[in-house]
C-alpha cells in the first residue's frame, strides 16, 4: 500500500515538521510495516511552468519525425516572448497547455537543462512527459497534456505536486483495513493521539424501492450489495490534474474519468467498486454462483471458463462480471470517441456504481483459480468493512456529479443480509497477564476504543469488535492490540522459566548410544529427506506384493517426482553414497536414523486439535489411530576399502560382514546378540544377505537385513561395485532389549580356553552351529567365536570345517580341565544333534 504523506494530512492534522521517516517510525512502533519512504521529486528544481502551445513547425530530413515549437510561457521565462523549443512527441497540438521545464533547471536524476542547438535549431528548454518528471504510471506515454483552464506561467511543480513522500506499506493478510487512506489514517491518529477525520461519515441516502434491481440468490457470498445510478455524464470530462496524482503516487494508472473515481474511492476508504455502462446492462443485476463451463470475457480480454465455486455478477444474458476480482468487457465504461463526421463526442453518459461486501474465501479461491489477481480481490480476500459499502458508493456518485457533470438518480438499491455485531468476552487483565506487565483496566479500554472497539464491563470485558477488523475474533487478538500500541519497546525482557526437566527417556538413550556407537566405528552420519518415488522400489527390486510398496502419499509434495513418504532408509542412503562416489570420495561408511512411515490399518482425516488448551486424551488418541504407522530405523551402507592400504599392511576392501557388524554393533547398544540367518530379500545379494532375528517377549522376531547388494540394485542407483547395506527396525530392538544396558561383572578368575573344530555340510549356516554351541555349553559359557573357515580335500566334498574358541569361566571359582573339557563336549554334542557336526579328525 503506498500511502503519499500529502494525501494523509488531509485527514490526520500532522504537524507541519513531521517528515515520512517520522510518520514512518510511528506506524512501525504501532505494528506496521512501511518498507520504504520514496522522495518524489528529490533534486528537482524549476522553473518548471504551464506553457501554451503557439506554433509548430515539422522539420523534414531526419530520421524520425522532429517539431520545432514556441510556447508561451508568460512571464517565466523573464522576457514574456514566446519559448522556441524541440520536441520529438507527437501528441499534443496548437493551443494545447503543455508543461515547459527552462533552462536553469533540474530534473530528477540530476538531468540539467539548459539551450542546447539540435537538429539544426536551438532548444531552449523542454516540453514534459511523466516520465521525464518521474510523476509514476501514466497512460499517455507522450507529452503531458493539460486541461485549458490552467493559467500560462503557472508552476507545475505544484500544480502536479510534484515533491512529496510516499510510505510504502507491507500490509499482512490480517490488516485489510490498512489498504485503504481511511486505515492508515485511523493508525496514524492513534500513533500520534489526534483525532481523525474519517472519509466514510457521509450522509447517505436511505434505501428505496426504485433503484437498480438486483437479485442476490447467494447471501453467503454476498451479504451487501449497493446500487446507484448517475446520468447524463459528460464524455468529454477528464480527471482532473489532483485525482491523477493521487492515484499515480498510490501505484495506479489514471484510465477515464469514471474508472479513476472508482480507483480512487477503493483507496480512499478500502472498499473495491465496479462501473457498469448502465445501456449495456441488461435487466436486473444479479449475484450468483457460476454454471460450470460458463464462460466471461473480462476486462484484460481473456476469455475464461468459470468454475461452479466462482462467485459472478449477472445480468439477463449471463455473467457480466467476476464477483470482488474483475468485471467483465461486455459492460464495460467506454473510452470518449470523436464522430470525425460530425465532431461529436460519445461515451459513456449513464453507469450504475456496484458497492459489494463478498466471501473472502469465496473472492481468494476465484483469484488463485483463475490466477488473476486484482486491487479489488487483494482486499476483499483480506477483509473488507461491510459498513463501508454505502458510503463509498455515495462518494463514487458525489465526485461523478463534481467532475462529469451527472445527475444521481434518487433510487437507491441496498441489500443487506442480516447480521449481529461480533462481541468478545475478555478479563480486563488479560493483556497484563499475556504481557507479563500490568496495563490496568482503564488504559486497556482505552486503547481499544481507539482501534473503533466499544467495551463493556469492570473485570470482565464484553467487547464489541468494529466492522472494519475481521481479523478480530478472540481475547488473545485483542490483548495484542493493547500490546503494539502501548509498545512492544515497553516490554520487559525476561527469561523464560522452563520447569526442571527429567532428562532423557530410554528409548532416547538407546537411540544417542547407537548414533555414537555406530560414529565410533567409522560411521558418518547422513540424514536424507523422507520423500521417495514409487519406481524407487522397483530399483530396490522388491517384489509386487512387499508391504514397502505400500506408501503414504502427500496432498501438496514438495516435489510432484517424490509424492510418498519413504517406507526404508535405504533410497535416502544409497542417494548420499551415489553422490559423495561421483564426488571422488570413494571410500564410504555412512548412517542414518529415522522414522519410516506405513498406512495406517484405519485411514481416516485426522481432526484438528485446539490450541487453546491440552487435547484430552481421548482426541489424541483418535488422532494418533489415523496417523501413519512410524516406527524408528537404523540404516547404514559401506562401500571401498574399509581398511586403508598402508605401511602397517594391504587393508581390505568391504563386504558383507562389515554390514552385518555394524548390525551387531546396533544390537549391542540395547544388550542384545543378533541370530544371524542366511536369507533373502529385494536389494540384497540372494547368496550374501543375512536376516537379522532378535527374541521378543521368548518370540523370535525378524529385526532386519545386512549383507551385499544386488547388482542390479548397484546398476540401478549407479552404486560403486560390491556396496553393502544392512537395516534395523530400532523399535523391534529396543523392546526385545532389557532396558538400561548393565556393564559386565570383572572377574578374578582366569578363563578357559577350548578350540573346537567340526565338520557340517557346506550349506549348514555357520550361525546355526554357533548357535547349537552356545545352547550345549551352558551357564559357563562366556564367549564363542568363529575364528577359522576351511573346505577342500580334508574334509571332503559337499562339506567345510568351522573352527570356533570358546572361553569358559565360573564367577566363583578356577575351572578344572575336566569341567572346561566337559563343557565343550556337551557343546559338541549339542551341535552335531541339531546340524550334523562331526569332530574334525575324530
Amino acid at each position: 500500500m503506498r500511502v503519499p504523506l500529502s494525501w494523509l494530512r488531509e485527514y490526520v492534522d500532522l504537524p507541519a515538521t513531521e517528515t515520512g521517516r517520522d510518520v514512518q517510525a510511528k506506524l512501525v512502533d504501532g505494528g506496521l510495516e512501511v518498507e520504504t519512504v520514496e522522495q518524489l521529486g528529490q533534486g528537482l528544481k524549476g522553473p518548471l511552468v504551464v506553457g501554451k502551445v503557439l506554433t509548430i513547425e515539422e522539420l523534414e530530413g531526419f530520421k524520425k519525425p522532429i517539431r520545432f515549437c514556441t510556447v508561451d510561457v508568460g512571464q517565466a521565462n523573464g522576457t514574456g516572448e514566446p519559448q522556441e523549443i524541440v520536441c520529438g512527441a507527437r501528441n499534443f497540438a496548437v493551443g494545447d497547455k503543455v508543461v515547459v521545464v527552462l533552462p536553469g533547471a533540474v530534473l530528477p536524476g540530476d538531468f540539467a537543462i539548459a539551450a542546447r542547438k539540435t537538429y539544426g535549431r536551438t532548444s531552449h528548454g523542454m516540453i514534459c512527459s511523466s516520465d521525464e518528471l518521474g510523476m509514476g504510471p501514466d497512460t499517455t506515454g507522450g507529452i503531458i497534456v493539460l486541461p485549458p483552464e490552467h493559467e500560462v506561467g503557472t508552476d507545475a511543480i505544484t500544480l502536479l505536486e510534484l515533491v512529496d513522500e510516499v510510505l510504502d506499506i507491507a500490509v499482512t493478510a490480517n490488516r485489510g483495513d490498512c489498504l485503504s487512506m481511511r486505515g492508515v489514517a485511523r493508525e496514524t491518529a492513534i500513533a500520534y493521539g489526534l483525532p481523525l477525520r474519517d472519509p466514510a461519515l457521509l450522509d447517505v441516502p436511505a434505501p428505496n424501492s426504485y433503484g437498480y434491481p438486483v437479485k442476490v440468490a447467494d447471501p453467503i457470498g454476498c451479504d451487501r450489495f449497493t446500487a446507484r445510478t448517475v446520468t447524463g455524464l459528460d464524455p468529454e470530462a477528464r480527471s482532473p490534474v489532483w485525482l491523477q496524482r493521487r492515484l499515480q503516487k498510490a501505484g495506479m494508472r489514471p484510465i477515464s474519468l469514471a474508472v479513476d473515481i472508482t480507483n480512487y474511492v477503493m483507496i480512499e476508504l478500502g472498499q473495491p467498486l465496479h462501473a457498469y455502462d448502465r445501456t449495456l446492462v441488461d435487466g436486473p443485476i444479479g449475484v450468483r454462483r457460476a454454471e460450470p463451463g460458463e464462460l466471461l470475457t473480462t476486462l484484460d480480454g481473456t476469455k475464461r471458463k468459470l468454475d461452479a465455486a466462482d462467485l459472478v455478477i449477472t445480468d439477463s444474458r449471463g455473467p457480466i462480471g467476476l464477483a470482488g476480482v474483475m468485471g467483465g468487457a461486455n459492460t464495460e465504461i467506454a473510452d470518449s470517441v470523436t464522430d470525425p463526421g460530425t465532431g461529436e463526442v460519445k461515451g459513456t453518459t449513464e453507469v450504475v456504481i456496484e458497492a459489494a461486501h463478498f466471501d473472502a474465501v469465496a473472492i481468494a479461491r476465484t483469484a488463485r483459480r483463475h490466477k488473476l489477481t486484482s486491487e479489488a480481490s487483494k482486499r476483499f480476500e483480506r477483509g473488507v468493512d461491510p459498513q463501508a459499502a454505502s458510503a463509498a458508493a455515495q462518494r463514487t456518485v458525489d465526485l461523478l456529479v463534481l467532475l462529469a457533470g451527472g445527475t444521481a438518480e434518487a433510487g437507491v438499491t441496498e441489500i443487506v443480509s442480516p447480521s449481529a455485531p461480533r462481541t468478545i468476552s475478555m478479563r480486563a487483565d488479560h493483556p497484563d497477564r499475556v504481557a507479563g506487565i500490568e496495563y490496568g483496566r482503564e488504559t486497556v479500554v482505552r486503547r481499544l476504543q481507539e482501534v473503533g472497539c466499544d467495551a463493556y464491563g469492570q473485570d470482565e470485558l464484553v467487547v464489541t469488535v468494529p466492522s472494519w477488523r475481521p481479523d478480530l475474533t478472540e481475547p488473545n487478538d485483542l490483548a495484542e492490540e493493547v500490546i503494539r500500541l502501548e509498545g512492544y519497546a515497553n516490554l520487559p525482557s525476561t527469561l523464560p522459566k522452563p520447569p526442571a526437566g527429567r532428562g532423557l527417556t530410554e528409548r532416547q538413550r538407546l537411540h544417542r548410544r547407537v548414533g555414537r556407537a555406530l560414529a565410533g566405528a567409522g560411521f558418518t552420519e547422513a540424514p536424507s529427506y523422507p520423500f521417495v518415488a514409487e519406481s524407487v522400489f522397483d530399483q530396490l527390486g522388491l517384489d509386487k506384493d512387499d508391504a514397502n510398496r505400500s506408501v503414504v502419499k502427500l496432498v501438496n509434495p514438495l516435489s510432484d517426482e517424490e509424492p510418498a513418504l519413504r517406507t526404508t532408509l535405504l533410497p535416502g542412503l544409497l542417494a548420499t553414497l551415489r553422490r559423495n562416489d561421483g564426488r571422488g570420495n570413494h571410500d564410504l561408511a555412512l548412517f542414518e536414523t529415522g522414522l519410516v512411515f506405513h498406512p495406517s490399518a484405519n485411514p481416516g482425516v485426522a481432526a484438528r486439535l485446539p490450541v487453546d488448551r491440552r487435547p484430552t486424551d481421548e482426541e489424541i488418541a483418535a488422532l494418533n489411530a489415523v496417523l501413519p504407522v512410524q516406527p524408528r530405523h537404523v540404516g547404514a551402507v559401506i562401500a571401498g576399502a574399509r581398511e586403508q592400504a598402508g605401511w602397517w599392511g594391504k587393508g581390505r576392501p568391504a563386504d558383507w560382514a562389515d554390514a552385518i557388524e555394524a548390525a551387531r554393533t546396533v544390537a549391542r547398544e540395547a544388550g542384545l546378540e543378533l541370530a544371524v540367518e542366511q536369507g533373502q530379500y529385494g536389494p540384497w545379494h540372494p547368496g550374501r544377505c543375512a536376516e537379522l532375528y532378535v527374541f521378543v517377549e521368548g518370540v523370535k522376531t525378524l529385526a532386519g537385513y545386512a549383507g551385499e547388494l544386488h547388482p542390479r540394485v548397484v546398476k540401478a542407483f549407479g552404486l560403486p561395485a560390491r556396496s553393502c547395506a544392512m537395516e534395523l527396525d530400532l523399535d523391534v530392538v529396543e523392546r526385545a532389549g532389557e532396558g538400561t544396558v548393565q556393564a559386565p561383572s570383572i572377574s578374578t578368575f582366569p578363563v578357559a580356553t577350548q578350540d573346537v573344530a567340526l565338520v557340517v555340510d557346506a550349506g549348514v549356516p555357520a550361525a546355526a552351529v554357533e548357535n547349537a554351541l552356545s545352547a550345549g555349553a551352558g551357564e559357563l559359557l562366556e564367549s564363542i567365536r568363529l575364528f577359522d573357515v576351511y573346505s577342500g580335500e580334508q574334509v571332503g566334498e559337499g562339506k567345510k570345517s568351522l573352527a570356533y574358541a570358546l572361553r569358559f569361566r565360573a564367577a566363583d571359582r578356577t575351572l578344572t580341565v575336566e569341567e572346561a573339557t566337559a563343557a565343550r563336549d556337551a557343546a559338541v554334542a549339542r551341535a552335531a544333534e541339531a546340524t550334523g557336526a562331526v569332530l574334525r579328525g575324530a
